[in-house]
């Protein structure tokens, strides 16, 4: 499914595509953006070919971050993990990561804001999830911004999110 770009301030939010390669690899080969990912950096140029491959193929979506002054490739995020839980509710998994010349700028928030309302506004999302290491202290801060509640104990070393649609 294509899904619509999103226009913030700052920034042009696009599904990636295989056209994004060069720079999806440019941007997975900084040690730092992957560092708490589950992937390690990008090698050559078909590693950044596959990671654009598994998103399009997902039932979710990746959004390159594209600095609308610039035009560069600066951060990723989407969702992944698209299901319907036990109780008949959909929901998926945000990831997101940002280059570290562009940390600390509100960024990431400018991007997800959006990208949180089209998962329950477009994509029908009843809730979403996020998990993050115990020592990247920088998205949960950015986690508990957005109005995500942490669950209270660590699920295979991981801390738990989750943001529920607002019932009108």
């Amino acid at each position: 499914m294509n899904y619509p770009s999103i226009e913030t301030e700052r920034l042009h939010l696009r599904e990636l595509t295989l056209e994004d390669a060069d720079a999806v690899f440019k941007h997975f080969s900084v040690p730092e953006v992957t560092r708490f990912m589950d992937i390690e950096p990008c090698q050559d140029l078909q590693e950044a070919e596959e990671v654009i491959a598994f998103h399009i193929q997902d039932s979710g979506c990746r959004y390159g971050l594209f600095c609308k002054e610039s035009k560069e490739l600066i951060g990723t995020c989407g969702y992944h993990c698209w299901s319907t839980d036990d109780h008949q509710e959909t929901k998926a998994e945000i990831g997101f990561d940002l280059a570290p010349n562009f940390w600390g700028k509100g960024l990431m928030q400018e991007a997800l804001n959006p990208l949180i309302r089209m998962g329950f506004d477009v994509m029908g999302l009843d809730y979403v999830e996020a998990t993050t290491e115990p020592e990247n202290i920088q998205s949960q801060r950015l986690l508990k911004k957005l109005g995500f509640d942490q669950e209270r104990e660590l699920k295979d070393g991981l801390i738990y999110f989750t943001l529920r649609k607002k019932k009108l």
